[in-house]
Parts: C-alpha cells; sequence; structure tokens
C-alpha cells in the first residue's frame, strides 16, 4: 500500500505547528494563574453604552438604577486567560488536523504506532480539557493540564517518532479501530482526573503557596466526573483487546506485562469510583487512590510499551 509523502509532511509540520501553539497557550495560563488576585473584582457600570464608575448595581445617588447593566472589568488576568483558551482551540484544529492527514497519508487508522498512540491520546485530552472549562471555572489550570501534554507530544515527535508507513500484517485488523482508539482516547482522559487529584493534594495541603490554586471541592468534582466518563471507555478497551487476543492468539488473556499493568490499573480506578462514593474514602484517600491510577496509566503507557517485552512489543500499541 503506497503512502501519500506529500499528505505525511503536512500532518508532520501541524503536528509540530500544534505543540507549540499548546506550548504558548500553556505560558498564558501559567500568567493568568500568576497574575490572579484574591480581592473582589471592582465593577463598572455599563448605561446606553456609557461606562460610569458607580458600584454595581446603583445610580448616582446611591439608589438602583434597574436600567443599568452590570459588567465585569476585564483583568489582565482573564485576558491572557482568554487568549490561552483561544491558542488551545487553534492547538486542537491543528492537532486534529495532523490525525487527519496521517489517515489519509497511509489510507489506515492513524494510531497503528507509539508515535500516533501517543498523538490521538493527547488530542483526547486536550479536547476533554476543552469540554471541562465550559463546565466548570478551572480555565486558571490549563497551564498544569498543557505542560504534560506539550511534553508527551515533544517526546512522540521526536523519540518515538516513525515514518508514516503501513501497520504490520498482526494489526490489520478493524480491531485495531475499536481497541487502540478507545484505550487511546481514555488513556488520554485520565489525564486530567490524574492532574486534578494531584492538585487536589496541594490545594488541600493548606500552604499559602499553593492558594490560587481553585477550591477542593470543584477539583475533587474535576476528577470525579472525568474519571466516570473515561472509566467505561477504559474497561471497553479492555474487553475489546481480550477479544482481539482471543481472534489473534487463540486466547482472552495471557497476563502480558501490558494486560496485567492495565487490569491493576482498572482495579485502582474501580476503587476510586468506590471510594469517591463511599463517605469515609472521600477527599484525600481517595485523590491518592486516582493519583495512583494516573501514575499507573503513565507507566503503563511509556516503560511497559517501550522497556519490557510481550505479545504487545512489536505493536507498541493498544
Amino acid at each position: 500500500m503506497p503512502v501519500n509523502t506529500t499528505l505525511a509532511t503536512f500532518s508532520d509540520w501541524t503536528y509540530g505547528a500544534a505543540v507549540a501553539v499548546y506550548v504558548i497557550a500553556a505560558v498564558f495560563y501559567l500568567c493568568e494563574q500568576a497574575f490572579a488576585k484574591h480581592k473582589p473584582r471592582e465593577r463598572a457600570m455599563v448605561a446606553a453604552g456609557a461606562e460610569t464608575t458607580q458600584a454595581a448595581g446603583t445610580a448616582e445617588d446611591g439608589t438602583w438604577t434597574p436600567g443599568l447593566v452590570v459588567r465585569e472589568e476585564r483583568s489582565r488576568a482573564e485576558v491572557l486567560g482568554r487568549m490561552g483558551v483561544a491558542l488551545t482551540l487553534l492547538g486542537a484544529l491543528l492537532h486534529g488536523a495532523s490525525l487527519v492527514l496521517r489517515g489519509l497519508a497511509t489510507e489506515r487508522a492513524p494510531w497503528g504506532n507509539m508515535y500516533e498512540y501517543t498523538s490521538l491520546l493527547t488530542f483526547a485530552a486536550v479536547v476533554g480539557w476543552l469540554v471541562l472549562m465550559r463546565m466548570f471555572p478551572v480555565r486558571k489550570l490549563g497551564g498544569f493540564v498543557l505542560v504534560p501534554i506539550g511534553i508527551l507530544m515533544f517526546l512522540g515527535g521526536t523519540v518515538l517518532y516513525a515514518e508514516a508507513a503501513p501497520v504490520q500484517p498482526a494489526l490489520q485488523s478493524y480491531w485495531l479501530v475499536v481497541h487502540v482508539s478507545v484505550i487511546s482516547v481514555s488513556s488520554g482522559l485520565f489525564l486530567l482526573p490524574g492532574v486534578a487529584s494531584v492538585l487536589y493534594l496541594l490545594k488541600s495541603s493548606g500552604r499559602a503557596k499553593f492558594a490560587k490554586l481553585p477550591d477542593p471541592g470543584v477539583l475533587d468534582r474535576l476528577a470525579y466526573r472525568s474519571t466516570v466518563f473515561a472509566f467505561p471507555l477504559f474497561t471497553l478497551g479492555i474487553i475489546c483487546g481480550a477479544i482481539w487476543a482471543e481472534a489473534a492468539w487463540g486466547r482472552f488473556w495471557g497476563w502480558d506485562p501490558k494486560e496485567t499493568v492495565s487490569f491493576v490499573a482498572w482495579v485502582v480506578y474501580a476503587a476510586y469510583l468506590h471510594a469517591r462514593a463511599t463517605a469515609g474514602w472521600r477527599g484525600r484517600p481517595s485523590a491518592w487512590i486516582n493519583t495512583v491510577g494516573f501514575a499507573l496509566t503513565v507507566f503503563n503507557l511509556f516503560f511497559i510499551n517501550l522497556v519490557t517485552t510481550g505479545l504487545h512489543s512489536y505493536a507498541g500499541v493498544g
């Protein structure tokens, strides 16, 4: 099967551009976090398009004027945060384009090696983060999310990079589309509750240097809801992998290193959801469990794929 080298080159260019945009966006988010102030924002009044300097909701004589509209003055931190969001959207578009171009260049699902797998994983994490920003007041945390994403993409584009080419015969199956995509997307989504749980532990420590982080309750809900969404996908991915293993290797489960670590991670995330639903284990104990699950996901992505040998070693994915 011939590879369209022109489309493959464009895919590499858009991938690199996405990494650069994410890095710049992370800088804006971190600046917003640094410049954010812990005091009520000053408000300005707008009446018929003209701004006043009175307190919100009052006229010049101190009485309430229904026709006046309240508007929060945008601080420097908020402007930086909005710029970060805009750049994140741009980066996601470039990132998605790189995946599409890679697929068109190779005429297959664009997640057949570690480079492509990492690209899909990080793309899922970015899209998930954009959704969470609409649900929770956590925009300032964008830097903490995009920094590990940028590191993963940098490693993917350098250490793990592979030229566009057809996949090995053993991977030429429709299960590549189903199993690997679901596992990759769920692993990318697990990055979000992992970061949220780590920040929850820092915030709940009570140290002054973490005072600008969002309320622990917000971080706890963010971690829980994103885990609730990612866990069923991860479960589905493991089931699909077992079915594919039976068709390819004649057994559903063989305790291959990748299978074993995936199962342990599944148990840890199941324990987190149970702990989160149990009053005595909410808060820091459940956050620690979720952090362990996140560490296992990263361990499975790098150490198991790149260091150990097993039935999954030839693929570097799944």
